[in-house]
């Protein structure tokens, strides 16, 4: 098995993580919630491919565990700057934008220290106002 990358950074390979897609296909909004009387949805487009990552960060120190949370989080940019992502059976996706990272409420202690955390990655159609990148 190969190490998951974020513009070649090994940042969730200290513990297990798992990679999810999120939803596919086109975004739908009922006519009544957009202020329409009549019944009926509308299609207004394709959502963007949105990844995301859920594991847990292990380090054999408290310190070391701040460590990989700081390494982490200082790769959630403003505005966001797109690389590829590539998962641990070598799937690559393009583009992809480091959006959100939120690690658990808990450290757990025993051989090692870890924390749980839910990592999302985005494929923005358009970057939002101000990107570098734009």
């Amino acid at each position: 098995m190969m190490a998951s990358t974020f513009k070649g950074l090994d940042l969730f390979g200290s513990g297990p993580h798992r990679f999810r897609m999120l939803r596919r296909g086109q975004l739908v909004v009922s006519e009544f919630a957009l202020g329409m009387l009549s019944p009926g949805s509308l299609y207004l487009g394709l959502v963007e491919e949105m990844v995301e990552i859920r594991g847990r960060l292990a380090a054999s120190s408290e310190s070391a565990l701040w460590t990989l949370r700081d390494a982490v989080l200082a790769q959630v940019l403003h505005p966001p700057s797109p690389g590829t992502l590539v998962d641990h059976s070598g799937r690559s996706y393009a583009d992809m934008s480091f959006v959100r990272f939120e690690h658990g409420d808990r450290t757990d202690r025993g051989r090692a220290v870890s924390i749980e955390y839910t990592a999302l990655f985005v494929d923005f159609r358009e970057y939002p106002q101000g990107s570098a990148d734009a």
